[in-house]
């Protein structure tokens, strides 16, 4: 599953705080029940424009990844949260909401990995199709 949150509206204070969204990212994965595999990379950035800067930073999890992008002079975050493994998505916006105040968000959900067996006796004849048709003879 793949979701996107784009949130308006939020607390500058709260968007600016490299050390909120490094926490966040340190415990979000386990909270929407997600393995984190790697510390999370958070970084402030500053544009050539004054008001082009923010929090952007990075969690891998086994399930793939969680991105996040602020821009507290536009009172404006983006969330990425994209997994293999599907989750319930109202509880992991619910905590960017929380986390950073936010007003408005637009939310897209995209499910992936839909064509591909997730029980593994079921996923065999559609492996040994793929391995033949890549596969020279």
């Amino acid at each position: 599953m793949h979701v996107t949150i784009d949130g308006f509206g939020g607390n500058p204070s709260q968007l600016s705080n490299v050390e909120l969204v490094r926490n966040l990212l340190d415990r979000y994965p386990d909270e929407i029940g997600m393995t984190k595999i790697s510390e999370p990379h958070v970084f402030e950035y500053h544009g050539e424009k004054p008001d082009d800067w923010g929090v952007s930073g990075f969690v891998l999890i086994a399930e793939s990844h969680i991105a996040v992008h602020t821009f507290p002079e536009h009172q404006q975050v983006w969330v990425d949260i994209f997994s293999c493994k599907g989750f319930d998505e109202i509880p992991a916006i619910d905590r960017i909401v929380e986390t950073f105040a936010l007003r408005d968000t637009r939310v897209h959900k995209l499910e992936r990995g839909l064509e591909y067996p997730h029980d593994v006796r079921a996923s065999i004849p559609l492996n040994r199709s793929e391995r033949r048709e890549v596969t020279p003879v």
